[in-house]
């Protein structure tokens, strides 16, 4: 069963969550890049650029960077728009946000390269994915973890 929808009846969201809820991680980690295109702001935590941001087309597939778990999934970060939150293991997270239309719910078990939004710009001035990975809750550079 594939839910595709940006809603999940309660009834759904919680036989999935009960059924995935022992997810542990996996300790070694091989990142993927989350959508093609081009890296348009650099991190710079200095600066407030806890992240990365790739310039997209409008509504291109975003896929998960690694397998995980999606701990979150919704608009109520400020300034982070249509916004999915995946926990790989006990140390590391990944971000994704200004996304157009959530395709993952909250509980749900993922795979490394499957599609997880449609990319968009929620607020921004131009179609981008800003991407985050945090290490212990700290954000880290992504570019060190990407393949190059």
């Amino acid at each position: 069963r594939k839910i595709t929808a940006k809603k999940v009846s309660r009834t759904a969201y919680k036989k999935e969550r009960t059924k995935n809820s022992s997810y542990a991680g996996n300790s070694q980690l091989h990142w993927i890049w989350p959508v093609k295109g081009r890296v348009i702001q650099y991190y710079k935590p200095g600066s407030g650029k806890k992240g990365i941001d790739i310039s997209a087309a409008k509504g291109s597939l975003i896929k998960a960077a690694e397998a995980g778990k999606v701990v979150y999934s919704g608009h109520g970060l400020v300034g982070y728009g249509e916004m999915v939150i995946i926990k790989h293991n006990e140390k590391f997270l990944s971000a994704y946000a200004h996304n157009q239309i959530l395709l993952v719910y909250e509980g749900q078990i993922i795979k490394k390269g499957q599609n997880i939004a449609r990319l968009g710009r929620s607020g921004t001035d131009r179609y981008k994915l800003h991407f985050e990975i945090r290490k212990n809750g700290t954000p880290v550079n992504p570019v060190n973890y990407l393949p190059h």
